[in-house]
């Protein structure tokens, strides 16, 4: 099992976690272009990697945050969620997911 379906079946299981809202992710932070390039190494993709100016990827007014970086605090107090998987290691499992399933 991945990470995020331990979290999810654990606070199914709390009764403290019932109507609360929980951020379940990685404490680990990347760009998106890093991102990119991992998943285009991981898939040996010969894709080319276009960056689009933000004036153009959204409509005027939007505003976006420049990081994601989820607060686990919260869901770590409840029920003591520490994410086991690196990046590369949950990469793979969805790469090679999407590889069986496309046969």
């Amino acid at each position: 099992m991945g990470d995020v379906i331990t979290a999810v079946l654990a606070l199914i299981e709390h009764p403290k976690a019932y109507g609360e809202v929980f951020n379940i992710g990685h404490s680990k932070e990347i760009s998106i272009y890093d991102l990119a390039v991992l998943v285009k190494a991981m898939t040996h993709s010969l894709s080319e990697i276009v960056l689009v100016p933000y004036e153009e990827a959204y409509e005027a007014g939007f505003e976006d945050m420049p990081r994601r970086v989820p607060d686990i605090s919260k869901i770590q107090g409840l029920i003591g969620y520490q994410p086991i998987l690196d990046l590369p290691d949950m990469l793979d499992r969805i790469v090679v997911y999407e590889r069986e399933r496309g046969k």
